[in-house]
């Protein structure tokens, strides 16, 4: 067989594949919907809440809406939400962007934002037998910026710590992205230097004390404004990075958990002992910034270049795992792990607690409160 038909029987080939693959996403685009359109008159049993039908800025597209409370099922939990703590990624959502892949390519298919919560059991499924109504909890479940939510019997939730308020409860499942990455990706063991770099964030206050309540000699990286923050939480040393560079110094770290990714693969390699992890955690701060895409490629390249050195820098998934929310909520109780919540909005200023979380210099955490 002659090569010329062989070429060009391939680029036809191709041709087609490419052609279909738009169709396919033309058509997925178009088909993208969710339920913000269906008229199902007005709620029997209305209650508040958050919802978006299009993708775009927290004031053109945030609205309180009164929907239908949900009926728990024999093995759901009825919880009436009282605190609901925003994540990193929770901009992003709003926004699409990229997020449009998971989060539905023309509109968002979750219409209900939010996710790490706290709040009261208000009923219980006929199965359901480790909560009741009354008890306090704290948990995972998507759509939670509304008065009331289901939550499976098997769903992520744990009794709420006694000694916390319900803004500070509704931030610790943030801190499930500190304990694995530390634990089970860092491996921490007392006695480590341990390098926090954005010490300072909503992840990085948890990773400082979770650090520390493993033993680790904790060092917190974070600018000026936040200095007194990152020493309160109890890390060993502080570094402002608006007057030093930590891939200068002549200190060596076990493990670096980097929520910001801003030092390259040598740099930061540097500053490692033999065989020490780099964590690679974030890519600092919230919402698109014209670093983002940089950034994510340095994740990408780095976790490439250390399969070819004893230095290794390690991306990972975050598991909403029952038993680790029990070991923050025992470190939370004992004192070992204080929420840093350092700003709360009421459910009416959604937008405002959103448009402060896109400034990707949010200190601590954001709850906002579902009274």
């Amino acid at each position: 067989m002659k090569l010329k038909p062989i070429l060009r029987w391939s680029f036809r080939a191709v041709l087609v594949a490419l052609i279909l693959s738009i169709l396919v996403g033309f058509v997925a685009y178009w088909m993208s919907t969710n339920d913000c359109d269906s008229k199902t008159g007005a709620p029997t049993h209305p209650m508040k809440a958050i919802r978006y039908c299009e993708y775009g800025s927290p004031d053109d597209v945030l609205k309180i809406a009164h929907v239908e409370k949900p009926v728990p099922n024999d093995n759901q939990i009825l919880v009436r939400v009282r605190a609901v703590s925003l994540r990193f990624f929770d901009g992003g959502m709003l926004r699409g962007g990229v997020g449009r892949l998971l989060f539905g390519l023309r509109k968002p298919k979750n219409t209900c934002p939010g996710s790490d919560f706290s709040g009261t059991v208000e009923a219980v499924g006929r199965n359901v037998t480790e909560f009741k109504p009354g008890d306090e909890v704290m948990g995972v479940r998507a759509g939670a910026l509304s008065e009331y939510i289901c939550v499976r019997r098997s769903g992520a939730m744990v009794s709420k710590p006694g000694n916390v308020t319900f803004e500070q409860a509704a931030s610790i499942p943030t801190a499930l992205v500190s304990l694995q990455g530390l634990r089970d990706t860092g491996r921490v063991k007392a006695g480590q230097k341990v390098l926090i770099n954005g010490a300072s964030g909503g992840v990085g206050t948890f990773a400082v004390q979770i650090a520390k309540a493993f033993g680790a000699e904790v060092t917190g990286v974070c600018s000026t404004k936040n200095l007194d923050l990152v020493r309160s939480l109890g890390a060993d040393l502080v570094i402002d990075y608006t007057k030093e560079d930590y891939t200068k110094s002549d200190q060596r770290y076990d493990v670096i958990y980097d929520l910001v990714n801003n030092h390259s693969f040598a740099e930061r390699r540097r500053v490692l002992k033999p065989g020490g992890i780099c964590v690679l955690a974030g890519i600092g701060g919230s919402g698109m910034h014209e670093e983002t895409l940089s950034r994510v490629i340095g994740v990408l390249t780095t976790s490439v270049r250390s399969k070819f050195a004893d230095e290794k820098f390690v991306t990972f998934g975050v598991d909403f795992s029952n038993k680790d929310l029990g070991i923050l909520r025992d470190l939370a109780e004992s004192g070992k792990m204080i929420p840093a919540v350092t700003k709360i909005y009421p459910l009416t200023e959604t937008a405002a607690a959103y448009k402060y979380l896109e400034t990707g210099h949010v200190q601590g955490k954001i709850a906002i409160t579902v009274d």
